[in-house]
């Protein structure tokens, strides 16, 4: 199984993060997963470690010790408390999944559905457990999620085709700063952008630029403590260095500034 990018795109404190394995999915599945992720931790007794994130605009399928469960998109700073010894099998899901899951991904944002307990992969949590090679127990982790999600989630349509584009050019181009620009490259109508997005993502499509300039807006702070903030603005396409202020307040509670320190300190 191949490794996707290992950026930390998205980890606000890269350097807290457990061990975490992104894998690409096979071949027939890439129309329905962007990448599995597969994080593994053992934090010492009575300590915790807290994961900050800005998640993609995505939904996730998450399977971990006896539970599945299905997250949507967030809108605001995510974190999740990781204590003792732990594993989970993630799935960002592309957009042309997520219908298998939620015929509203729109009302599960900031939320997570359970499926039910009968769903999980069989044998999944035997393997993540074994005293084994890494690469081996997420090789077959991976094979396991796999086969159950060939059962549980079709390929792909043509709506659903349209919607993984949109949602790979607003994730992936930085030079689309606008909805409109996004409209003219794939030769089709705000409107109808508007109406995939709110059916397979469930946030608006601005959401998805918004959601990746902040994204490497912290990549770039944190990287290069140096870097001027108007600066950065400027590059993201933002109207100005008050706009990305704004941005990070609104979904991450804290100015680009503080960030910066906050990230360099740790």
């Amino acid at each position: 199984m191949s490794s996707v990018d290992a950026t930390n795109r998205g980890v606000l404190y890269p350097a807290r993060l457990p061990t975490l394995t992104r894998l690409s999915p096979p071949d027939d599945l890439a129309d329905r997963v962007r990448w599995f992720w597969i994080p593994e931790w053992d934090i010492a007794p009575g300590r915790s470690s807290r994961q900050q994130l800005i998640a993609f605009a995505a939904s996730n399928l998450v399977v971990e010790r006896g539970r599945v469960q299905v997250s949507g998109p967030t809108t605001r700073r995510s974190y999740v408390d990781l204590t003792g010894h732990g594993w989970a099998v993630g799935v960002l899901l592309r957009p042309a999944a997520v219908p298998a899951f939620t015929a509203d991904p729109g009302a599960l944002r900031d939320d997570a559905i359970l499926l039910d307990e009968t769903d999980l992969p069989i044998g999944l949590s035997s393997i993540m457990e074994r005293d084994d090679l890494p690469e081996r127990r997420h090789d077959e982790a991976i094979a396991l999620t796999s086969a159950w999600l060939r059962q549980h989630v079709p390929p792909a349509d043509a709506e659903g085709r349209s919607a993984n584009d949109l949602a790979e050019l607003l994730e992936q181009d930085a030079s689309v700063v606008a909805v409109t620009d996004a409209a003219r490259r794939l030769h089709t109508s705000v409107r109808t952008l508007q109406r995939l997005s709110a059916r397979f993502v469930g946030l608006p499509p601005a959401a998805l630029i918004r959601r990746r300039r902040l994204q490497e807006a912290a990549e770039r702070l944190r990287a290069n403590p140096t870097t001027d903030i108007a600066g950065v603005a400027a590059e993201l396409g933002y109207a100005d260095h008050a706009h990305l202020v704004r941005d990070f307040r609104t979904v991450l509670g804290f100015t680009p500034s503080a960030y910066r320190s906050d990230a360099v300190g740790r």
